[in-house]
């Protein structure tokens, strides 16, 4: 009666550490055929220290154009320059402590806590001293995103269009396990000197409007593992101690009967 009476009470004990999660993205959203919403959260990305730039200028002068976009035009011609040239344009320009890039001609420019958008604009007022019409054109070359935790596939993702939300990084993560806490993902930003923590719940459609629906460059995702994983990978270990100890015990039982050879 024993062995029955203990496998019950481990079977009682599995089932009510296995509580049922509800694995429905936003689950509380209306089932309506079409849904429409305004978006009031899609803050676009700004440039942050240790961001690597590309940064392009087109002008109508042909000559301003390489010296824009290499900064070495004395080379130009040679080998070794072409090398040069070619190696600082896959560089990129990088942001240092101070916010600033140091950029052929114009010197230190500062772009961090600018959007985008704002950086261009700064850019071609500070061009339009040294060439007629120019166009600049920035991107985000180290854009990144870090998913971790209950994912079948952690990694960290390099995100070319600079725009990407929570559900779409989980999704290039290979999406949550069934004992991923949809409920209670934790959110890891640093800005500036300052590292902010949220946690947001894919269970309820609020999400959508969340200020951190949409990631920002170098956000951490963690997906927390629920209680069954843990019991899951307890009861692995103490089957494989159990089974080690059985083999222990019945080798040492057939040894002191003289059933293997001494």
């Amino acid at each position: 009666m024993k062995p029955l009476f203990l496998t019950g009470l481990m079977a009682l004990i599995f089932l009510g550490a296995c509580s049922t999660r509800n694995l429905i993205y936003m689950s509380d959203l209306h089932q309506e055929d079409v849904n429409i919403e305004k978006i009031r959260n899609s803050a676009e990305p700004r440039i942050q220290p240790i961001d690597l730039l590309s940064i392009t200028v087109s002008t109508l002068n042909p000559e301003s154009n390489l010296l824009f976009n290499s900064g070495v035009l004395a080379n130009i011609g040679s080998t070794a320059g072409q090398a040069n040239v070619t190696s600082q344009l896959n560089e990129g320009y990088r942001v240092d402590n101070n916010g600033e890039i140091s950029f052929p001609i114009i010197g230190k420019i500062k772009l961090a806590g600018l959007t985008l958008e704002e950086a261009t604009d700064k850019m071609v007022k500070l061009l339009e001293t040294e060439a007629r019409n120019p166009i600049v054109n920035i991107k985000i070359i180290n854009f990144r995103i870090t998913v971790v935790g209950e994912v079948n596939n952690p990694s960290t993702i390099s995100v070319p269009s600079e725009k990407i939300n929570v559900i779409e990084a989980i999704g290039l993560a290979g999406d949550m396990t069934p004992f991923g806490k949809r409920e209670n993902i934790l959110l890891m930003r640093e800005v500036g000197d300052e590292r902010i923590t949220a946690r947001l719940n894919l269970n309820d459609k609020a999400i959508l409007d969340s200020p951190y629906f949409y990631l920002q460059q170098n956000d951490i995702l963690y997906v927390e593992p629920d209680k069954a994983r843990a019991l899951q990978t307890n009861t692995s270990r103490i089957n494989a101690t159990f089974i080690l100890t059985l083999i222990n015990t019945l080798t040492f039982i057939a040894w002191n009967l003289g059933l293997l050879n001494r």
